[in-house]
């Protein structure tokens, strides 16, 4: 029997689509629940996987075009899948399949896929020696399968030493020239992700009257809260870590509930007030900055914190996150610190009216009862939308927030 292979329904937020991969061939035997195709969208990458056992009788879109709501993209004949032969067939419609033309300008490492690269930096392999057969070039998984056989064989040879292989590399990677005597220029087209990251900030600067206020906060009582407790804290939570980021999302979550208007949103005319507290995180990507959203934040203890935004990262850098992970939130928190920045003015994230920016910590001289003492400081800011908030109340919200960092027993108590 033969079963139409459809799209996800796409999220009113999301118009399209674009197939990013296929992990299957036509004449290639699946299984159920086996990955078929990965489409790429303006947020997420998604899965489509088999409904049953069978074979792909026919591929209708090819990597590389764009696809709207549960629009065709493969037959299946249902029927019993050859598990055992299929590394075999796989290495077989690879080989069979010619290489298509390669996007003049792209290096190797651009045209790889979502899965292509994980196989990559799992078995370090030497992307320069591999020949992409998707569209453009593309190097997909199957590709992958075919020269790690060929590399097993012995027909082809192990990727260079390292140090020989990033010399290598120093050419394609460099974006101006400067390091080496020629001019080079790469040209690459953006990724949905990209695309839609650029569109909406764009909106962001454009739609709203973005304004930033910053204060310092002196870390020294989380610090040695953190350095006496993280070890029973990590036995005690199944290897959950205690870091910073827990305790200024619960500071934030209790600020929230006392200045409700940084929490709220601006509906053409309307202010949407939200009586709950959904935090969205920033974390950064190969792909870009993506905001994962922790639902009823004000609920959850610091552990519980602690645990879903070490959850919602990995599954952001494994491309795991889903749909209803990245929608909604009611206010954001982003931390800079981890990369070493000490003062910037983070960019709204529409339609909330507010996000938090966190910074590095540095030891700076203070002054502390009339003496200079040496503390640990980090600058926070606020950004926040003018037309809904008031300089005051965001003033107001970020003194709160300190006050519940240099006391975190504060949090605890909701003092």
């Amino acid at each position: 029997m033969a079963i139409e292979i459809k799209a996800p329904v796409f999220p009113e937020s999301i118009a399209d689509g674009e197939v990013a991969a296929w992990h299957k061939s036509e004449g290639e035997t699946v299984a159920r629940d086996e990955l078929i195709v990965e489409i790429e969208t303006d947020k997420v990458v998604l899965e489509v996987v088999a409904p049953a056992d069978g074979v792909i009788t026919k591929i209708h879109v090819q990597v590389g075009e764009t696809i709207e709501s549960q629009q065709l993209l493969a037959t299946l004949e249902e029927g019993q899948a050859t598990t055992a032969s299929k590394p075999e067939k796989a290495v077989a419609a690879a080989a069979a399949k010619p290489a298509q033309p390669v996007d003049e300008g792209a290096s190797a490492t651009d045209l790889l896929g979502p899965a292509a690269r994980q196989l990559v930096e799992k078995h370090k392999l030497d992307v320069n020696a591999i020949t992409g057969t998707g569209k453009g070039g593309r190097i997909l998984k199957e590709d992958i399968v075919k020269f790690m056989k060929a590399q097993e064989s012995g027909a082809v040879r192990p990727a260079p030493a390292p140090a020989a292989a990033a010399k290598a590399s120093v050419a394609e990677d460099l974006p101006v020239a400067g390091i080496t005597s020629e001019r080079i220029e790469r040209r690459v087209p953006m990724t949905r992700m990209r695309a839609k990251i650029a569109e909406r900030l764009l909106h962001a600067s454009q739609e709203t009257a973005m304004l930033s206020t910053f204060n310092e906060v002196n870390m020294a009582p989380v610090m040695a809260l953190r350095s006496k407790y993280k070890e029973q804290f990590e036995k005690t939570h199944n290897g959950t870590r205690l870091g910073f980021m827990g305790f200024f999302v619960k500071a934030a979550c209790e600020a929230l509930k006392r200045f409700p208007a940084v929490n709220a949103s601006i509906d053409g005319n309307d202010i949407v007030y939200h009586g709950y507290q959904d935090i969205g995180v920033a974390v950064s990507t190969k792909g870009g900055l993506v905001v994962p959203v922790m639902r009823d934040a004000d609920f959850m203890s610091l552990a519980d914190v602690e645990a879903a935004i070490s959850d919602l990262g990995q599954r952001a850098k494994d491309s795991k996150l889903t749909i209803d992970d990245m929608t909604g939130g009611t206010f954001t928190v982003t931390n800079g610190g981890v990369f070493g920045s000490l003062l910037s003015t983070p960019i709204l994230n529409p339609p909330q009216t507010g996000i938090l920016g966190m910074h590095k910590i540095q030891d700076r001289p203070m002054a502390v009862n009339g003496e200079v003492v040496i503390l640990p400081m980090m600058y926070l800011a606020l950004t926040y939308d003018h037309r809904l908030i008031d300089g005051k109340t965001a003033v107001q919200f970020l003194v709160a927030v300190k006050d519940l960092i240099e006391d975190p027993a504060r949090i605890l108590l909701q003092l």
